[in-house]
């Protein structure tokens, strides 16, 4: 549980970056490949200001999801990243004016109690750190002859 601060701002990070994009996007007015090199237009969309500065943003989500998963178990970080539909929901709603129903949100409140109970799951551990518990194979380790038997 003492990873939580990183695995909770993979999950911002990661719901910034989809805010950034939408805004970068929309920005952009249409998108159309006729008349113009696809791979210049594709230039034109990563570089404009705020698609390029969502692909930072997710990169620094992608580098902290990394350390986290380095420090605990792939089953108990990776549900985490589902309240990043949750905050995307949220701020669209706020930011874009985006459509925020009642079946949106009971999906969003379940997937908040599954969170909860994956984030209870952690203190079962006992907050004890991700032990490298993965098989794992040395390359000095295996004999080609072992391989092709």
């Amino acid at each position: 549980m003492k990873y939580i601060v990183f695995i909770l701002f993979t999950v911002m990070t990661n719901a910034a970056a989809q805010l950034m994009l939408k805004q970068g996007m929309m920005s952009m007015g249409p998108i159309s490949f006729e008349g113009v090199n696809p791979l210049v237009r594709l230039l034109q969309i990563v570089f404009s200001p705020w698609v390029f500065l969502g692909l930072c943003t997710f990169v620094i989500s992608m580098a902290s999801h990394l350390y986290v998963l380095s420090k605990v178990e792939l089953s108990f970080a990776y549900p985490f990243l589902s309240l990043a539909y949750v905050a995307v929901a949220i701020f669209a709603y706020f930011v874009f004016r985006e459509d925020l129903n009642g079946w949106r949100i009971a999906g969003i409140a379940c997937i908040c109690v599954g969170t909860i109970l994956i984030a209870q799951s952690g203190r079962e551990m006992g907050g004890r750190e991700h032990n490298d518990r993965t098989a794992s194979i040395a390359s000095d380790k295996i004999q080609t002859s072992e391989i092709f038997r």
